[in-house]
C-alpha cells in the first residue's frame, strides 16, 4: 500500500472526499484563503475526472443540456484554485493513523491509471453525497436506469433518442409499451423529468421522425408510492406542480407502489402492469456503503454519518461531514429533525466550514451550523417554475410560479457557478451559451 504524501510539509493537512457541489465548492474556498497562504494543504478525491450541479441531471437525461459543456475539470480547478486533485473513490478510513484509503482507479480498457493508496490527513471532511435507494425491489438494477450521475442521466437520453430513431424506421405498427416511459419517484427529480420530457420529445420528433407523433405514440408515467407527488415540500408546491403536469398530459399515478421492474414494465404492488420501454427510478436516497467502514463512526439506517451541530462526527473531531451523507440536526427544529438533502443546505454548509476550518487553525472554538431555509423551486419545463421561497420567516412562505420563479431556478445554478469561478467567467460563460442556442438544435441529439 502505498502512502501518498502531499506537498508542502509542515503545513496542516485537510483531505475533502467528495467533489460534489459542496465539496467541491469547500475546497475552492479553502484553497483560495488557507492553500494560496500556504498555511494548509488542501487534497481533494473524487473517483470521476469532472463536476456536474446534480440538480441539473434532469435536463441532461432529457436532452435540453449538452452536460459536455458544463463540465467542471477537477483538475484544471484544482490547479486554479490552490488545491490538489486525487482520483479514485474512498474504500475505509484509519482514525488511529488518520488515513483515508482509496481504490485503485482503472480506466475504460482496464488499465490501472492509480494504485491503492493511503493519504494522510489532520483534518478530514467526508462529503460524498447520496445516490437513489433501490428498497431491494427485484430487477430494479437490471432494468431501471438510476439518476445519480451524469454519466447515467446520458445513458438514458441515448437510450431516448435510439427508441425514437427505431420506432420512426421500423416496418410494423408501434408495439405495446414501445415509446412508453415510466418514472418512477414524484420527489424533485422525477417530477422535473417529466415536465422536461415533454417538451424534448415534441422537439425531437421534429428533426425528421415524421412517422411519431408525440401526442398520440408517448406516454409519460410518474408512480409515485405517497398520497401526492413531492411529498417533501409543501402541498400548494406540488399542487401547482400537479396542475402543470396534468396540463402537460403526464400521467401521474400515487399511491402506486412498486413490486417490481421488468425489461417491458413496471409492476405495481396492486396487480397492475404499466408497459415502459423505459424506466427511470428515482425514488429515495441513501448514502454510500463506504460510510460503513469509517473505523466505527455512527451511521444511521441509510448509511449517513451522523454529525454534531458543528458537523463534526459524534466519535471523532477530527472527521467533518456534511451533505447528502450527514445527518445533521436542524438547530430549532423539533429534535430528531435533519438538515434536508438539498443543493441549498450543501451550499449553506460548505460555506460555514470554510469559516470554521479558519478557526480550527486559529485555535478558536468552532460554531454550531444553523441552517437557513429560502424555500424550494421546482422547474417544470424550459419557461416555468413553482416554489416557495423565504420559508424560514414567521409569517410563512411566499409562493412564486411562472416566468419569475423560473428565472430564480435559473439563478440557484448561476449562483453555485459564481462561487467557484466568480462573476467575470460566468458572464462570459453565459453569453457563449446564448450564442450556441441560436446555432446548434434544441435539444442534444445523439
Amino acid at each position: 500500500m502505498q502512502i501518498h504524501t502531499p506537498d508542502g510539509e509542515g503545513m496542516h493537512r485537510i483531505v475533502i472526499v467528495g467533489g460534489g457541489a459542496g465539496g467541491l465548492e469547500l475546497a475552492t474556498l479553502l484553497g483560495d484563503s488557507l492553500g494560496k497562504q500556504r498555511r494548509a494543504h488542501i487534497t481533494l478525491i473524487d473517483k470521476n475526472r469532472t463536476h456536474i450541479w446534480k440538480p441539473m441531471l434532469h435536463e441532461i437525461a432529457s436532452g435540453s443540456m449538452d452536460y459536455t459543456l458544463h463540465e467542471i475539470d477537477y483538475l484544471a480547478q484544482a490547479h486554479w484554485h490552490h488545491f490538489r486533485y486525487r482520483i479514485g473513490a474512498m474504500s475505509k478510513v484509519d482514525r488511529t493513523q488518520r488515513l483515508v484509503f482509496i481504490d485503485s482507479h482503472t480506466d475504460e480498457d482496464g488499465d490501472t491509471v492509480t494504485p491503492d493508496r493511503a493519504i494522510p490527513y489532520d483534518t478530514l471532511v467526508v462529503a460524498i453525497g447520496s445516490r437513489t435507494h433501490d428498497f431491494n425491489i427485484p430487477g430494479v438494477a437490471e432494468h431501471a436506469i438510476q439518476m445519480d450521475t451524469a454519466e447515467q442521466a446520458e445513458r438514458f437520453h441515448r437510450k431516448l433518442v435510439n427508441a425514437f430513431i427505431r420506432a420512426n424506421a421500423q416496418p410494423q405498427d408501434l408495439q405495446a409499451g414501445q415509446l412508453q416511459v415510466a418514472i418512477i419517484g414524484a420527489g424533485a427529480t422525477g417530477v422535473e423529468l417529466a415536465a422536461e420530457l415533454h417538451k424534448s420529445v415534441r422537439a425531437l420528433v421534429t428533426y425528421g421522425l415524421e412517422r411519431i407523433d408525440a401526442d398520440r405514440d408517448v406516454t409519460l408515467n410518474l408512480i409515485e408510492a405517497a398520497p401526492r407527488i413531492l411529498p417533501a415540500l409543501p402541498e400548494r408546491i406540488a399542487g401547482e406542480a400537479m396542475r402543470i403536469l396534468n396540463k402537460l398530459q403526464v400521467n401521474v399515478r400515487t399511491n402506486a407502489r412498486v413490486s417490481g421492474v421488468q425489461a417491458d414494465g413496471v409492476q405495481l404492488a396492486s396487480g397492475e402492469f404499466i408497459s415502459a420501454e423505459l424506466v427511470v427510478w428515482a425514488a429515495g436516497i441513501r448514502s454510500f456503503v463506504c460510510l460503513q467502514n469509517m473505523d466505527n463512526l455512527e451511521i444511521n439506517g441509510i448509511n449517513q454519518l451522523l454529525v454534531k451541530p458543528t458537523l463534526q462526527t459524534t466519535l471523532d473531531e477530527n472527521i467533518f461531514a456534511f451533505g447528502d451523507c450527514a445527518a445533521a440536526p436542524w438547530l430549532g427544529k423539533d429534535a430528531g429533525t435533519l438538515v434536508p438533502p438539498r443543493a441549498q443546505a450543501a451550499h449553506q454548509q460548505a460555506m460555514h466550514l470554510t469559516q470554521q476550518l479558519h478557526h480550527r487553525l486559529d485555535g478558536k472554538p468552532l460554531k454550531d451550523f444553523q441552517y437557513q431555509d429560502f424555500g424550494s423551486l421546482i422547474s417544470l419545463g424550459e419557461n416555468w417554475a413553482a416554489g416557495g421561497l423565504m420559508g424560514n420567516l414567521a409569517q410563512g412562505t411566499l409562493f412564486v410560479e411562472g416566468y419569475i420563479a423560473r428565472f430564480m431556478y435559473n439563478m440557484l445554478y448561476k449562483k453555485h457557478q459564481f462561487g467557484l469561478h466568480g462573476f467575470w467567467k460566468v458572464a462570459l460563460d453565459t453569453v457563449s451559451g446564448f450564442i450556441r442556442r441560436k446555432t446548434t438544435p434544441r435539444i442534444k441529439l445523439h
